[in-house]
């Protein structure tokens, strides 16, 4: 697989990659980007999107980030990222940088680990009231695993309407009764 925009931040890949090099990291290629890992543990990916380049940090929440550089993109918990649009940005904050990656590597070191928590979704209506009208579909969303059954709950409330809701629930009750999870494959 190939690093999405690579061509568009070969500057600026570059210009991390320096940075990267000289603080006793291993560069690996994973998921098809430079990442760099410490006794085989990942500490920071380069990665590139649409608008900006980014150093992604796999444990960024338990950076003290003094700075206020860090982005956390979506609902990951313990991931953080630095974007940057620039080579020369990355440069005129290359001291910065580096001292967050080794504050990354001492964490690693260390075996600190984020505190993650499940995060808890609203049961919608409309499966309470399926649930409730349907034991044999209760005990079947009920033997899924929690992760399972947390998937398909952020995926019923996303709906804004209730006919939506509702549609989404009728479409994936095959795959509930078969113990699958949302985006699993038979």
């Amino acid at each position: 697989m190939e690093m999405a925009y690579r061509e568009r931040w070969q500057a600026e890949i570059a210009e991390l990659q320096g940075i990267l090099s000289g603080l006793g990291l291993r560069e690996e290629c994973k998921w098809g980007k430079p990442c760099y890992t410490t006794e085989g543990k990942n500490v920071v990916i380069i990665q590139g999107f649409k608008e900006y380049c980014a150093l992604g940090f796999f444990k960024g929440a338990l950076l003290k980030d003094p700075k206020k550089l860090l982005v956390q993109l979506g609902q990951v918990q313990a991931a953080r990222v630095m974007k940057f649009t620039s080579a020369n940005e990355i440069a005129t904050k290359a001291a910065t940088i580096e001292a967050y990656v080794r504050e990354a590597m001492a964490a690693e070191k260390a075996g600190l680990k984020v505190e993650t928590k499940p995060r808890q979704f609203p049961m919608p209506e409309e499966l309470t009231q399926k649930l409730q009208d349907d034991p044999e579909f209760k005990r079947a969303f009920e033997a899924l695993t929690p992760g399972r059954q947390r998937g398909y709950l952020f995926f019923f409330a996303g709906a804004k309407q209730s006919q939506t809701r509702t549609a989404r629930i009728e479409k994936a009750m095959p795959a509930i009764f078969e113990g699958r999870g949302l985006l699993e494959r038979r």
